[in-house]
C-alpha cells in the first residue's frame, strides 16, 4: 500500500510548525479499525498544543518539544480494514468519533469503541464537527448541570463549537435558554433555539437581575464570583474555559472553581470530557431526529491546516472549523 499523508509537529510555535509528511499506512491491531479519513474538525486543544500553551500544560505535552508529534481528535470517514476481534464495524462503514493520536492524516487506526455509525443525514464534514464539542456540551449539561425541563440555562459563548451544541441540547431538554454572543451571531443563536440572546458588546450578563439554574461558560471572560452573582442559590456553574495567562491558561480557573465548590452552596463543576461510544450514539439519535444540527463555520483543505488553526485561534469561528480530505462527498 502506498505511503499516506500525516501532519507532524516537531516543535512548539505558530501553526506553520506543522508539516505534512508521508509515512507507511498504519495496520489495525487487536480490536482496532482503520479509517480512511474524509474530514477532521479542529478544537481549541489543537492550537494550545501547537503553541505549547499554557506552559504548565507542557508537563503533559512535553517540556521542550511535543511528546506526541501527531495532532487531532475528531474524525469522520470510512472503515477500510479491521483488526482481529472487531465486531462493531466492517469495511465500508461510515463512522465518526474520537481518534486520540492523529486524525490529521489520510488513514488512522482507532479502537472500535471510539467510533460509531455516522448520522445518516450528515455529510462527512458535518459529522466530523460533532464528537468532542457535542459530547462536551452533552456531558456538561446532563452530568454536571443536571438540567431539567423548565430550568433557566445560560450559555456564554453560544455561537462557538461547544456553545452551538449546548444551546440545542438544552432546548431539547426543555430548558429556557439564554445565549451570550456577539451581535453578528445573534440570529444564528436564535435559530438554534435560544429563547433569549444577550449581545455581550452591549450588556454584561453578570449585571442582570437574574438567577440561572445552570451557567455553561465557554469563554471565561468573567470572574467566578461575577458569574455566581446571577446563579441561583442551588445553581450550577460549569467553567469550560478561563483566563490564566500564558502560564496557567484555563487550568487556573479549574483550580479556583474546585476550591470554591467546597466553600459555597452553589455548585462549581469544572470537568474534562470523557470519550465514549455511548454518548456518540445519543448524539447520533438527536441529530437524526432533527433536534441537533452541527454548525460548520469554514471548511479547509488538508494542506491548509495551519490556516485553519490560525482562524480557530481568533476565537471568532461560528460553530466548528473543519478540514475536508479528497473523496468526502
Amino acid at each position: 500500500m502506498a505511503p499516506v499523508k500525516v501532519v507532524v509537529q516537531d516543535r512548539y510555535g505558530p501553526p506553520d510548525v506543522l508539516e505534512v509528511r508521508r509515512v507507511a499506512p498504519p495496520i489495525p491491531g487487536q480490536g482496532e479499525v482503520r479509517v480512511r479519513v474524509r474530514a477532521i474538525a479542529l478544537n481549541p486543544a489543537d492550537w494550545h498544543v501547537v503553541r505549547g500553551l499554557p506552559y504548565l500544560a507542557r508537563i503533559a505535552f512535553g517540556l521542550r518539544r511535543p511528546a506526541d508529534r501527531l495532532r487531532g481528535t475528531d474524525v469522520a470517514g470510512e472503515v477500510d480494514a479491521v483488526g482481529a476481534g472487531v465486531t462493531l464495524h466492517r469495511p465500508g462503514d461510515r463512522v465518526f468519533g474520537w481518534c486520540k493520536g492523529a486524525p490529521f492524516a489520510e488513514l488512522v487506526c482507532v479502537r472500535e469503541d471510539q467510533v460509531a455509525a455516522m448520522p445518516a443525514n450528515l455529510s462527512f464534514e458535518q459529522a466530523a464537527a460533532v464528537p468532542l464539542a457535542a459530547t462536551t456540551a452533552l456531558q456538561a449539561l446532563r452530568d454536571k448541570g443536571r438540567i431539567r425541563p423548565g430550568d433557566r440555562v445560560l450559555v456564554n459563548g453560544a455561537s462557538g463549537g461547544v456553545g452551538t451544541f449546548a444551546v440545542q441540547i438544552a432546548k431539547w431538554w426543555g430548558a429556557e435558554v439564554t445565549g451570550v454572543c456577539s451581535p453578528r451571531n445573534a440570529d444564528l443563536v436564535r435559530s438554534l433555539g435560544a429563547d433569549h440572546v444577550i449581545d455581550y458588546t452591549a450588556e454584561d450578563f453578570t449585571r442582570r437581575d437574574a438567577a440561572f439554574d445552570c451557567i455553561l461558560d465557554n469563554v471565561g471572560n468573567h470572574r467566578l464570583s461575577e458569574c455566581r452573582r446571577v446563579l441561583a442559590d442551588t445553581g450550577t456553574l460549569i467553567p469550560n474555559s478561563g483566563s490564566g495567562g500564558r502560564w496557567f491558561g484555563p487550568l487556573g480557573t479549574v483550580a479556583r472553581a474546585t476550591v470554591m465548590d467546597a466553600l459555597v452552596r452553589q455548585r462549581l463543576r469544572p470537568f474534562f470530557t470523557k470519550a465514549n461510544r455511548g454518548d456518540l450514539l445519543v448524539l447520533k439519535d438527536l441529530i437524526e431526529a432533527g433536534s441537533v444540527t452541527p454548525v460548520v463555520d469554514r471548511v479547509y483543505r488538508f494542506d491548509e491546516i495551519p490556516a485553519a488553526i490560525r482562524h480557530l485561534e481568533t476565537g471568532r469561528a461560528r460553530g466548528k472549523v473543519v478540514v475536508s480530505l479528497p473523496g468526502s462527498s
